[in-house]
């Protein structure tokens, strides 16, 4: 597996800059003749499709919901960075690439991460253009707020929707190139297989999720921008329909999947209510500008909140990390809270909860001011509880959220299969071992409308007179469409006793258990040997009612798990060879004397890539070293 980065020689700064001269480009009139495959139509892929067809590019977009407007990416509550300085606080492009590269304990690649700071303000400036309703000041400048892992106000929102306006600002421009012709919008599809011809990714096998037909589609290079896996947990803030399923089946067509264990926990969720919940509920980290994060002192506490004086009250992140307080890393954020519950101090049922606390807010600014900055989150969260945040602190428990690993792909955003690009949340290329809140939103949106329309031009202009060209009678489509149909077949055979749902509620109680919030050699090992066994009582106990040539809902889940079945092996192989703590990453065998993340930067300042190499054999494991000549290697702290 060659694994060459692509990263331009020089300054880090003038990398990007140089690295757009270099490339050759595609004249417009030639544009037209190239078709992209864009699998995926959130931010990172609705911004991509959009821009590519403004360039010329013809673009089928493929999305499984009933329209590209239903995409996750909504969920995305609190805002999206960039450094614009507005707030005259210190920042700057070079400060949001140094926080961005500390906040992932440094194990992102520094050119990456500084080309995603450098487009930051464009993002912004792109999407004022298309109305996106960003929060602004009495004197219309806009406004800017706080987040996790920095120290200057560089988080810019739209109330607490912030990726709902984003993504109806992304689809407006895809609307219209949709109404041009120049972008295809293919709804209800979900990508079961790509098709690699002679080496470079050619087209991909989908299946209609109303009628159930397979069907074959064919173009010059394939995108995917299907999003993280954080469902192998089962119970995630994901929705639920996200799955690993796009970028595990490239994944055993040839790409290297990079960091699979760099999960992320995100510190300020709804607890987990009851057995048969099916998903977990995010609170935006916006609010911990204004909440105050806190458990009772005592174990044996059982008094209401507003009964506890505050003698009797730990403000733990306050305690703790006095430069950062409340704004600690989501990663330091969330095993806080844990240990806090593991002491026995949790607050509400089952013990596993904290406070977030708004009283001192609303008696500093009123009660308004704190309904006009977070009351669609209030709302939502009283709907869900019954309880209200102006009167009794939110509880809240940290929960699987987003996915730092993902796809290996180089300066280009191309994978190991040449052709096959890979944008926003499906890569590993930004966050290293731990996104800082308010970054996934400017990856998605930095990669779909800035990095990748301009570097799938070079891959054009360098393989497109030479390749042949491909339609969907190739033969390599006839085998893939063989494979695809023979899984659905196998699924369909089993007839069982369990449903698809059982099998991955056992799973994720296994991951979470075993490959969470910390991990540890013991449990991974026993992870690693009760997998197989679950996908082997999988394959011979699930039960998939209805037909494969019709709308079959637990057929699509049941696919979904089955790749999960895999996927999990791969995660807890890599959790258990990383012999080092370092941001989402948490071996308990590894840390210092106060339980901070102890890195080991001799023997893994390195990108761990995974290849598949056959079924029921170990993937081989590569990496990809990683240099620090601009933000050095430090322990990282928050104190």
């Amino acid at each position: 597996m060659n694994l060459d980065s692509k990263i331009p020689s020089g300054p880090v700064q003038d990398a990007w800059d140089k690295h757009k001269f270099d490339m050759k480009l595609v004249n417009p009139a030639n544009k037209r003749k190239f078709k992209v495959l864009m699998v995926g139509t959130g931010l990172a892929g609705g911004s991509a499709a959009a821009s590519l067809a403004e360039l010329g590019y013809e673009v089928d977009a493929f999305c499984f919901q009933d329209s590209p407007r239903r995409a996750h990416s909504i969920a995305a509550q609190g805002g999206i960075n960039a450094a614009k300085n507005y707030q005259n606080d210190g920042d700057s492009v070079w400060r949001l690439f140094y926080d961005t590269v500390k906040g992932g304990d440094f194990r992102s690649r520094e050119a990456n991460v500084y080309r995603l700071a450098q487009v930051s303000a464009n993002i912004i400036d792109q999407c004022v253009a298309q109305g996106v309703p960003f929060a602004r000041e009495y004197g219309g400048q806009l406004a800017n707020r706080s987040f996790g892992g920095a120290q200057v106000s560089r988080t810019f929102y739209a109330r607490g929707q912030t990726g709902q306006q984003l993504l109806l600002g992304c689809y407006a421009g895809l609307a219209r190139q949709i109404d041009a012709g120049n972008v295809t919008m293919h709804t209800r599809k979900e990508m079961l297989d790509v098709v690699v011809v002679d080496g470079l990714a050619r087209g991909i096998l989908t299946r209609d999720l109303v009628t159930g037909k397979i069907e074959r589609w064919a173009g010059d290079a394939v995108v995917l921008a299907t999003g993280g896996y954080a469902n192998v947990f089962h119970l995630s803030t994901n929705a639920i329909g996200c799955n690993v399923t796009a970028a595990f089946r490239a994944y055993k067509r040839g790409a290297g999947f990079a960091n699979p264990c760099y999960t992320q926990i995100h510190p300020t969720c709804i607890p987990v209510h009851g057995e048969q919940q099916s998903k977990l509920t995010l609170m935006s980290e916006s609010l911990r500008n204004d909440g105050r994060v806190w458990v009772p002192k005592a174990t044996d506490e059982t008094r209401p909140p507003g009964d506890i004086p505050e003698h009797e009250r730990d403000y733990y992140l306050e305690r703790k990390y006095p430069s950062f307080g409340n704004l600690s890393p989501r990663d330091i954020a969330s095993r806080s809270a844990k240990e806090a519950c593991d002491e026995g101090r949790g607050v509400g049922p089952g013990k596993r909860g904290v406070y977030l606390d708004f009283r001192d807010a609303i008696a500093r600014v009123g009660e308004d001011t704190i309904r006009e900055r977070y009351g669609n989150l209030f709302d939502m969260y009283e709907r869900i509880t019954d309880e209200s945040p102006y009167k009794v602190p939110m509880r809240i428990y940290p929960a699987p959220h987003y996915t730092m690993g993902g796809l290996w792909v180089d300066y280009n955003l191309q994978s190991t299969i040449p052709g096959l690009h890979v944008i926003g949340e499906a890569n590993f290329s930004d966050h290293g071992a731990n996104r800082l809140g308010a970054s996934a939103l400017m990856q998605g949106l930095a990669d779909g409308y800035f990095v990748l329309p301009a570097t799938i031009g070079h891959y054009f202009a360098t393989h497109g007179p030479d390749k042949q060209p491909v339609d969907t009678d190739h033969p390599d489509f006839a085998r893939v469409e063989d494979d695809v149909r023979g899984r659905i077949k196998k699924l369909m055979g089993v007839n069982g006793t369990r449903s698809p749902a059982s099998f991955h509620r056992e799973l994720g109680r296994l991951m979470w258990d075993k490959c969470g919030m910390a991990r540890n050699a013991r449990g991974l090992t026993e992870a690693l040997q009760r997998i197989p066994e679950l996908r082997e009582e999988f394959w011979h106990d699930v039960r998939v009612l209805g037909s494969g040539e019709s709308l079959n809902m637990m057929l699509e889940e049941a696919g979904r798990v089955a790749d999960f079945m895999e996927f999990a092996e791969i995660m807890c192989r890599d959790a258990l060879t990383r012999e080092e703590s370092c941001g989402g990453h948490f071996r308990e065998e590894h840390q210092t004397e106060d339980g901070e993340a102890l890195r080991n930067d001799a023997d893994f300042t390195h990108v761990a890539v995974w290849e598949h190499t056959g079924e029921d054999s170990t993937p081989n494991r590569h990496t990809e070293a990683l240099d620090f000549p601009n933000v050095h290697l430090a322990t990282r702290s928050y104190k």
